[in-house]
């Protein structure tokens, strides 16, 4: 069921979301200070092309240069992540079909608003899954 649910995400939304995580991890990583900040649209970037399967967890080792670097992403990238997630989530809810896409673009804001200190790992690793 996952992967029928990628390939709909990935036609309908998840390639132009992909795409907009890269522009902003090339533009990011132009500087030497962005670089951190562009890693990190990356993996987002990754995680927005192909989510099913996935979750976003808390890393136990982030400490405060996390909390900093999330206030300076959200400056920089964060919100307009965020927008983008949001219009296509709104965008996606009105048709029948879409309405799990929309939901699953709602839960990604808060990994595009504040993605450092945040690991993309899959779900069975996540929630200690063992099989059947």
């Amino acid at each position: 069921m996952k992967t029928i649910l990628n390939i709909i995400w990935l036609i309908l939304c998840g390639f132009w979301m992909f795409l907009g995580y890269m522009l902003a991890g090339v533009l990011l990583c132009i500087t030497i200070i962005g670089i951190p900040f562009g890693l990190a649209a990356f993996r987002i970037g990754l995680y927005a092309l192909w989510p099913f399967g996935q979750t976003v967890v808390d890393r136990r080792d982030a400490g405060a240069p996390s909390c900093v670097g999330n206030v300076l992403w959200l400056i920089l990238a964060g919100w307009w992540l965020a927008l983008g997630h949001i219009t296509t989530g709104i965008a996606l809810c009105i048709t029948i079909i879409g309405i799990p896409l929309g939901i699953a673009n709602f839960k990604m804001i808060p990994v595009s608003l504040l993605p450092l200190g945040k690991e993309i790992v899959p779900t069975e690793q996540a929630y200690g899954y063992v099989g059947r």
